[in-house]
């Protein structure tokens, strides 16, 4: 299972392996019991794991920085429905996180999340871009440029060349 691959539903608890997604929403896998089911996006909304971030005294960092940290220090988790305890665990484990502006419930859910992938053996690792998928993504745009230049630039003659065809009068 991809870390990439993971989704949190909104109104729906724990965390969802993306199976396929649908025009009119997604098929997910719960990892907590492994229910495979139906999720409209009329009523969800789905939140990859990888474009969350969490608010630091200096700048945000992606919520798989704060898993690692937590996973290295190895401590027992605490209890998530004491939120002292909680504040407390990501005091001494993640420091720089801004707690003014992480609400308690949001480190009760990294608490419950992390356990979730531990339980599952799922690597907590950012998917990369290859060099190959960057050049394919670079190229097109470069080629794209020049084309729209090259379109601008004939607009610019073609009203030019009105203003160049003046007929001159014949002085006798």
């Amino acid at each position: 299972m991809e870390y990439s691959k993971l989704v949190a539903v909104t109104g729906l608890p724990g965390l969802f392996e993306l199976i396929n997604s649908k025009s009119d929403g997604a098929i997910v896998r719960s990892l907590t019991d492994k229910t495979t089911r139906f999720v409209s996006n009329r009523i969800h909304s789905f939140t990859h794991l990888e474009s969350i971030e969490i608010y630091t005294v200096r700048d945000n960092v992606n919520l798989v920085d704060v898993l690692n940290a937590m996973d290295k220090a190895g401590d027992s988790l605490p209890d998530d429905k004491d939120p002292s305890a909680v504040k407390k665990y990501f005091e001494q484990v993640y420091p720089d996180m801004d707690f003014e502006r992480v609400y308690a419930s949001d480190m009760k859910k990294m608490v419950k999340w992390f356990d979730v992938l531990k339980k599952n053996n799922v690597e907590i690792v950012l998917s990369e871009i290859t060099e190959e998928e960057e050049e394919e993504v670079v190229e097109p745009v470069a080629e794209e440029k020049p084309v729209k230049k090259a379109k601008a630039k004939k607009e610019d003659e073609a009203e030019e060349k009105p203003k160049k065809t003046v007929k001159k009068k014949k002085a006798e």
